[in-house]
């Protein structure tokens, strides 16, 4: 029985390496090659390690991390559906719900259950966790945006107003970090030119 256990949490390990070939539209600092789901969860884990002090609210860090770690593993199957395409987003909840349930489902019941349950409570968006693991989700790309001088938002023609609808939940889980991202990442390049006003 224990066997059957280690051999679902290692078909998960090693279904889960997929998520290293999703590629993003987001460069890294180089501005030459763009991160995958993998680098993205990574880099948003330390981050809210070092920027928890910043929350909102007091949040279990553990539990925030393990959020922003699986939140993209449903993109093995449903993709990547970038942040401003429109029609993309139609089916982008159908596609992911779909992958939740097949992935997480290949763990062992309990812990699948335990997956699954904190994938939705960062689909929903009503905890303290969730709330800054969004901010965390939209202020990594956003930094990495201004550090390569705006190259993808330029790429895609990016509206400031674009930006503001995407984070308009950004404060929800800091209003520092919110604040800090506006004032030193997308003003300047509203101001450069890289990100177009409307």
């Amino acid at each position: 029985m224990e066997q059957n256990r280690l051999d679902q949490q290692f078909d998960f390990f090693r279904e889960i390496d997929k998520e290293k070939f999703i590629g993003r539209q987001t460069y890294l600092t180089d501005a030459i090659r763009k991160e995958n789901d993998a680098e993205h969860a990574w880099h948003m884990a330390i981050m809210t390690i070092l920027l928890s002090e910043y929350a909102n609210e007091e949040i279990d860090v553990l539990k925030t991390v393990t959020m922003l770690l699986i939140h993209d593993i449903v993109e093995i199957d449903a993709g990547d559906t970038y942040a401003y395409d429109e029609d993309g987003k139609k089916t982008q909840r159908q596609r992911e719900t779909a992958a939740a349930d097949r992935i997480f489902g290949m763990l062992p019941g309990d812990q699948a259950r335990k997956m699954r349950e904190l994938w939705e409570e960062f689909e929903q968006n009503k905890t303290p966790e969730a709330n800054f693991a969004h901010t965390m989700d939209n202020l990594q790309p956003v930094m990495l945006n201004a550090a390569t001088d705006g190259k993808a938002w330029q790429e895609h023609g990016v509206h400031l107003n674009q930006i503001l609808k995407r984070n308009q939940i950004t404060s929800m889980g800091s209003e520092t970090l919110w604040k800090y991202s506006f004032e030193n990442f997308i003003q300047p390049n509203v101001e450069k030119g890289r990100i177009k006003e409307d």
